[in-house]
């Protein structure tokens, strides 16, 4: 006997998280819907204007933005960003590079290198 595959979907919100854009800058058919997977896999593969644009320009949700800015999340909200920001916007943090800014990525660097130290430390100790 043979099980019925169900098609697999997810909220909007999961699927703007994984497009990696800001769901309320989403057309509103998309917030309001459910996405398959195979819908999602359309939209990576052959992305919209809409997608493409929001991609390049913004506003962009916090990951994306902590990216950019080569800090953390939580290094975004101790500098008071706590809102969805456009490229323009964080070319522009960039450009001002305020001193919460260069803190964080002093810290994130600090953070990248220990986190280096001890998988190569853990490596050593595998390899004994």
């Amino acid at each position: 006997m043979k099980s019925q595959q169900s098609t697999q979907t997810m909220k909007p919100a999961t699927a703007a998280k994984k497009l990696g854009v800001h769901l309320p800058a989403t057309p509103a058919e998309f917030q309001e819907g459910v996405v398959s997977r195979a819908e999602l896999n359309e939209l990576q593969a052959n992305p919209p204007e809409w997608l493409l644009a929001l991609r390049e320009s913004g506003p962009h949700p916090r990951p994306v933005v902590a990216a950019k800015l080569g800090v953390s999340i939580a290094g975004l909200a101790r500098g008071g960003v706590t809102e969805a920001l456009t490229t323009e916007q964080i070319e522009a943090l960039k450009d001002a590079d305020p001193e919460w800014l260069q803190k964080e990525r002093a810290t994130q660097a600090e953070v990248r290198k220990e986190t280096v130290r001890i998988k190569k430390r853990n490596a050593e100790r595998a390899e004994s």
